[in-house]
């Protein structure tokens, strides 16, 4: 719950925190557990519970439990990093997909996270905690690092200035570490990223330009840590990078195309 301590919530805050309550963990609540994990009194959970069903926002099954509803989806398919990105992406993602049959991301930076907006993976892919709608710390991923780099510089000083949180001993934990590696991912217009999240797993990721020329997406390519040498895979994502930055109206991706020929 972000309330300002300055006022009392809202309707729309308490609505908000009911939709907050579901996780990727706990996808299904009772209402006693919407209102344990709100804060609100049963009475007001179950009225905004119930309002939520009929707009389509939550769906109740026989057994009494919630989940979010389509409709919640079909409004997140509006959002600025939607359905055109995904749509642009697509082709690309699974051509680098059918090359390696291993996860293949796509991502938007919200801040100090990146929120995946798109994943393909195949029953022989290497485990990965990822998931669509799902949120990492930037930090500690491949297409979080990427982003970050061209960020602007209040979110990147925002992100140096908190705690960095640690998954594994390879997770960048330095904020003196980190904005090196932010130089070098714009210096190199790339970044591999060894097993910050999972030790078996590690990630190739490249930045996706927008029509203005700025960051509005990146992907990546997870493989096996053990076998696998990473930087073969370099080429390859930043080909596919800047074909999705074309299909957008990236100018820099138009320059690079026929720089190229």
């Amino acid at each position: 719950m972000r309330h300002n301590a300055q006022r009392p919530p809202s309707v729309v805050d308490r609505v908000l925190d009911v939709l907050n309550a579901f996780t990727a963990e706990r996808p299904e609540l009772t209402l006693s557990e919407l209102s344990r994990r709100t804060g609100l009194p049963l009475s007001t959970t179950h009225r905004l519970a119930g309002e939520l069903c009929r707009r389509g926002a939550l769906v109740r099954d026989g057994g009494g439990r919630f989940r979010v509803g389509l409709w919640l989806w079909e409004v997140a398919s509006l959002a600025s990093h939607g359905a055109e990105l995904r749509e642009s992406a697509m082709p690309f993602l699974e051509d680098l997909y059918e090359a390696t049959h291993q996860n293949v991301q796509l991502a938007v930076l919200d801040t100090a996270e990146v929120v995946f907006v798109e994943r393909i993976s195949g029953r022989g892919a290497v485990n990965v905690l990822t998931r669509v709608g799902g949120r990492l710390p930037a930090h500690a991923t491949g297409v979080g690092l990427v982003l970050l780099a061209h960020a602007p510089m209040e979110v990147q000083e925002e992100v140096l200035g908190a705690p960095l949180k640690v998954f594994t001993e390879k997770t960048i934990s330095s904020p003196a570490r980190l904005r090196r590696v932010l130089a070098d991912v714009r210096r190199d217009g790339y970044v591999i990223s060894d097993g910050q999240i999972e030790l078996i797993a590690v990630s190739v990721a490249a930045p996706v330009f927008g029509a203005d020329d700025a960051v509005v997406a990146a992907i990546s390519i997870v493989v096996p840590a053990e076998g696998t040498d990473p930087r073969t895979l370099v080429p390859a994502v930043r080909a596919a990078a800047r074909g999705i930055s074309r299909v957008l109206g990236a100018p820099r991706a138009s320059r690079t195309s026929a720089t190229s020929q």
